[in-house]
């Protein structure tokens, strides 16, 4: 059972785009798409709100999630988020169950 969690990062004045890109340039997001359990970690802007970034953060399971939040890599990103002044909210999505929503996907 593989689940996914979107942080949506919010500053002022481009700070949670500047928190992506130094995620991105530092090689902290690389590291963690290294980790063992890490299925994706992408950072995404909203086009109706320049001023928020979305990260798709998804893991093998709850244990590979557990050994990440309990890693040093995590105070790195927590200085980031103080550097940049960040403030968060996040939504969880659990994936097991057999649901598909193939019949609304044009391929």
């Amino acid at each position: 059972m593989s689940l996914t969690v979107n942080l949506y990062y919010k500053g002022e004045n481009g700070a949670a785009r500047k928190f992506a890109e130094e995620m991105e340039s530092s090689g902290t997001a690389d590291a963690i798409r290294a980790e063992s359990g890490n299925l994706r970690y992408e950072y995404f802007i909203p086009m109706n709100d320049p001023e928020t970034v979305l990260l798709i953060d998804s893991w093998k399971d709850q244990a590979s999630l557990d050994v990440h939040r309990a890693s040093p890599i995590m105070a790195a990103i927590a200085g980031l988020r103080e550097k940049y002044d960040l403030h968060m909210t996040a939504e969880r999505f659990v994936n097991g169950a057999a649901q598909t929503d193939e019949a609304f996907i044009r391929k």
